[in-house]
């Protein structure tokens, strides 16, 4: 179960309402899961600097355990990424394309949709935010459906399973953070990493604060649901 590779260039994306995830609270396209889970990584702007770049140079997947291969070093809009889930011949294959970014000062992330291959279709996005407070969050939102044979048997579990990756991203982020800090590791440590897959982190120089594209006191919170056609 390889799942396919890249689709062809400038494939067009496979899902309605490209670039909704860059509003929170915005609509979704309906008869698509939702989901919503924000996790506490941190607090202060020290924090919130570490955990946007983890996020920007897609450190924050590799690290949790995620195959990206792509040519760029920090996401930006039209960029394409082959994201590698599962082991061996279990390995899923999953063609994105980043569909916007947001690197303001209080909120830097991204999002991407999926292309023809890809086992479910939708769009996911992954944003550092800091509140008012200082607290630092990761916010995944996501909608999607099941669009392989696979994920439609799943049934019940394909959500299970997306809600525990989003955690398991704000945990992983929490503790790169906490690293960071105590290493007193800086944004500009990492700018000389290759972009390819493995575990090595990405780098680079990124835009400037901007947008471009198409809590309460738990450490975990989220929402999930359908919209119904």
């Amino acid at each position: 179960m390889s799942g396919a590779g890249r689709p062809p260039p400038g494939e067009p994306l496979n899902y309605p309402g490209a670039g909704a995830t860059a509003d929170a609270t915005g609509s979704r396209p309906a008869g698509f899961r939702t989901l919503h889970v924000s996790t506490q990584v941190g607090s202060g702007g020290a924090d919130f600097e570490l955990a946007a770049e983890a996020v920007m140079t897609w450190r924050l997947h590799r690290a949790a355990g995620v195959r990206f291969v792509t040519e760029a070093r920090r996401a930006a809009p039209g960029v394409e990424v082959l994201v590698g889930l599962g082991w061996g011949g279990l390995r899923v294959n999953a063609p994105c394309r980043v569909v916007w970014t947001a690197d303001r000062e209080r909120r830097t992330g991204w999002g991407y949709g999926t292309l023809p291959g890809h086992p479910v279709r939708g769009e996911e996005a992954f944003v550092v935010v800091q509140d008012e407070d200082g607290t630092v969050r990761l916010d995944v939102l996501a909608f999607s459906r099941p669009s392989a044979w696979f994920t439609v048997a799943a049934g019940p579990l394909l959500p299970v399973f997306q809600r525990w990756y989003a955690r398991r991203c704000g945990r992983v982020l929490r503790r790169l953070v906490r690293t960071g800090r105590r290493t007193g590791e800086g944004p500009e440590a990492r700018t000389g990493a290759p972009p390819g897959g493995g575990a090595a982190a990405g780098g680079g120089t990124g835009p400037g604060r901007g947008e471009s594209g198409h809590h309460d006191g738990r450490e975990e919170s989220g929402t999930e649901g359908t919209d119904q056609p």
